[in-house]
């Protein structure tokens, strides 16, 4: 043992207890031998020389033995590094993850803040029977519950667009893997993998565009919304928010742009035409592309089926009846009505925030008929004549709007000629020049010369250029002899004449002068109409309105139309005259053509210069109807007299419109029709608050009246009215 410890040349410290107790003098310096690995190298080295020289103990078996464990120790360690090194790069990549995440939710509002951003609000406008003539707003629809649609059209969109929707939590995996698989055997982006609250959630709150970013938020806001609310609010928000072309937002929107009915009434093939239309509104929408769309509907058709959301037999019956657009009725002229409601709502009822159904006066089938009439008449003889265009309006003897038409065709253009084209009337102002020489004093039978005049160089003559000489102011009416016109109105005086039409309704601006008496200065048929309405009713001055009542869609009221009007603006006696001697203008003047049997009816025809102008008003005892013909670029037509294509327009809506009516008198005129022995009784009326007086008022000066007005029955003009004479005379 000494030589073996001397041979290695190793000491191994003792501490027995008889040692030396000083740690100095204990040796424990480290000898090359006692450092790690030292002495085994030398050994290692020897013993390999000894083995070859005298041959070893060790056989090679026996390393080999030894060398084995730490082969299979080496392999181990592969796999659990390569194990170990996957887990911590998935952890890495839950942390990646989580910080993409939480960056992008940090762009978006916190969540306690986070709102349903409310939808813009509808305004349904509906016709006097309470049926849908336009929607306006930023949607095209209002908003419906889900409990008022048929079954099948939600599940519609659920078998087409998110068949797992009511087992996902806003995001599907399975919806998503499916999606990456056809987008890359597709080679491009062939299937989104978005579900239906994922949809929603883009339309709520994102932009449209298709970025990574986008959709990480697109995940986070569905989640949410999950959270949030129950699978049926979140179908709801959907079907009330996604978009279906041509403006429509909405199920409802969509129903009534393309089916024309209400989206409670779609039929199954319709609900399938929906359900495949928000995939590409554009490309699939019915009316653009129906083999497209029905092609589309098959497909969610055969979806529903697959999933029991529509019965075999339900489904065969559609496939065989497939959906199809309504077509569009006429020109589409409940929009000149929608229009003008859209330009005077605010002034009624302010700022609008929910939706809101506005009740007009118009009778749809007045509406229809009208628009009919002028269509059909330009359709037939517009080329022949030259003319272009027509407006038409109907109203009640007490200013309420029956029908409005702007125009020939609503798409092809929207200004309102009804509303807005100022035009001369020609002959069909002269009402208030012999208005004004009957509150003077002159009757129907008053005689005047039918004869050449001049007056500062200009002549005057009748459209026929033949002279009566002395003549009735009955028959001078009746034949529109501009003579005996012009003559009044040099008798009562051109500014007598202005007043007189203010009074009854015309606030467009009027020059008074010699040729006022043959309607040189332009109205518009809304406002001629209106004034000849005070003829109808026996002589109060009215304000044209369109706007019966406002509700919200739980039915609270928020405006009502109360009494309103102008007041008497002419006496019974005169109104009394005047009226037989416009009913003469339907037994044997101008209109005679428009007479409609059993009726007693009275108006004026009138004709512009160069035949430019075409116009007719006539009025019952119940109803007051003006048509106008023309090119809006004032070219002259081809002889289109207030006495033709007019009155056969007019002749043809009355009829209609008085059908289910019960004839009446018009006021006052039995006492002076022809032949009658009654002593004029008229005299000039007081003067109660005009519409040029209003108007004046509105932009300031104006002439005072000459007597103290007396109170307007119906309570006088109300804020309401004065603002919608603003807006629709552009007076600010």
């Amino acid at each position: 043992m000494a030589k073996g410890r001397e041979r290695t040349g190793r000491v191994e410290p003792r501490f027995e207890a008889d040692g030396p107790t000083d740690p100095a003098s204990l040796d424990l310096r480290l000898s090359r031998g006692d450092r790690a690995g030292g002495g085994v190298a030398k050994g290692a080295s020897k013993g390999s020389a000894n083995g070859s020289a005298k041959g070893s103990k060790a056989p090679p078996k026996r390393a080999a033995r030894a060398a084995a464990p730490v082969s299979r120790r080496r392999r181990r360690s592969f796999f659990g590094t390569l194990v170990y090194g996957t887990v911590i790069l998935g952890l890495w990549g839950l942390v990646a993850v989580a910080g993409i995440v939480a960056y992008h939710a940090s762009q978006l509002p916190p969540i306690d803040q986070l709102a349903v951003p409310k939808r813009p609000p509808n305004i349904a406008i509906l016709a006097s029977d309470g049926s849908l003539l336009a929607n306006r707003g930023e949607t095209g629809g209002r908003t419906v519950s889900i409990r008022e649609l048929p079954p099948y059209l939600p599940r519609a969109f659920v078998a087409i667009e998110d068949r797992r929707f009511y087992g996902h939590m806003g995001i599907d995996p399975i919806g998503i893997a499916r999606a990456i698989g056809q987008n890359l055997t597709r080679r491009g982006v062939a299937q989104g993998g978005s579900t239906l609250t994922q949809q929603l959630a883009k339309n709520l709150f994102l932009t449209q565009e298709r970025t990574a970013s986008r959709k990480i938020q697109e995940a986070i806001l569905a989640l949410w919304l999950e959270h949030k609310y129950t699978k049926d609010e979140i179908l709801e928000l959907y079907l009330n928010r996604v978009y279906f072309g041509a403006g429509a937002y909405g199920v409802e929107a969509a129903a009534q742009r393309y089916f024309a009915k209400p989206a409670k009434d779609v039929t199954l093939a319709e609900a399938a035409m929906l359900g495949g239309l928000v995939q590409a509104p554009s490309r699939l929408a019915p009316n653009r592309n129906l083999p497209a769309a029905q092609a589309r509907a098959a497909q969610v058709l055969a979806a529903m089926q697959e999933l029991g959301f529509a019965k075999p037999a339900d489904v065969k019956v559609a496939l065989a009846q497939p959906a199809k657009p309504a077509r569009a009725k006429g020109g589409g002229s409940a929009n000149y009505v929608a229009d003008l409601v859209m330009d005077v709502l605010d002034d009624y009822v302010g700022k609008i925030e929910t939706d809101v159904a506005v009740q007009t006066t118009v009778d749809p089938s007045i509406q229809a008929v009208a628009e009919r009439a002028l269509v059909d008449e330009l359709n037939q003889k517009g080329a022949r004549y030259n003319v272009g265009q027509g407006a038409v309006v109907s109203m009640r003897p007490d200013g309420a709007i029956r029908a409005l038409i702007g125009g020939r065709d609503y798409a092809q253009s929207q200004f309102n000629r009804a509303t807005t084209a100022k035009r001369q009337p020609g002959s069909a102002f002269k009402p208030f020049v012999y208005l004004a020489a009957v509150e003077r004093g002159l009757t129907p039978d008053t005689v005047r010369e039918d004869a050449p005049i001049t007056i500062k160089g200009w002549n005057p003559e009748n459209y026929s250029r033949n002279y009566s000489g002395p003549v009735t102011l009955r028959d001078a009416l009746a034949h529109s002899l501009n003579t005996v016109a012009v003559r009044l109105g040099q008798e009562v005086g051109p500014k007598a004449v202005v007043q007189t039409a203010q009074r009854l309704g015309i606030a467009s601006p009027l020059q008074a002068n010699a040729s006022i008496a043959l309607g040189t200065s332009e109205v518009t048929p809304l406002e001629l109409v209106g004034a000849y309405a005070a003829f109808a009713n026996g002589g109060m001055g009215v304000i044209p309105y369109v706007i019966a009542s406002v509700k919200t869609v739980d039915g609270r009221t928020i405006y009502k139309r109360g009494p309103s009007g102008l007041g008497r603006v002419i006496e019974p006696g005169a109104v009394g005259m005047m009226n037989a001697m416009l009913h003469e203008v339907f037994v044997s003047g101008t209109a005679r053509k428009g007479d409609i049997p059993g009726w007693e009816l009275a108006g004026k025809t009138g004709t512009s210069q160069d035949f430019r102008d075409a116009w007719v008003v006539g009025f019952s005892g119940t109803l007051v109807t003006g048509v106008w013909l023309g090119n809006d670029d004032g070219e002259p037509t081809k002889k289109v007299s207030g006495g033709n294509l007019p009155v056969e327009i007019w002749n043809r809506v009355m009829t209609a419109a008085l059908r289910s009516d019960k004839p009446v008198p018009l006021p006052g005129a039995a006492r002076w029709r022809r032949g009658s022995n009654a002593v004029a009784a008229a005299t000039a009326p007081g003067e109660p608050q005009t519409l040029g007086g209003l108007i004046d008022d509105l932009v300031g000066g104006g002439q005072p009246p000459a007597r103290q007005a007396p109170p307007p029955r119906g309570g006088g003009p109300t804020r309401e009215d004065k603002n919608f004479l603003e807006r629709l005379f552009g007076i600010d």
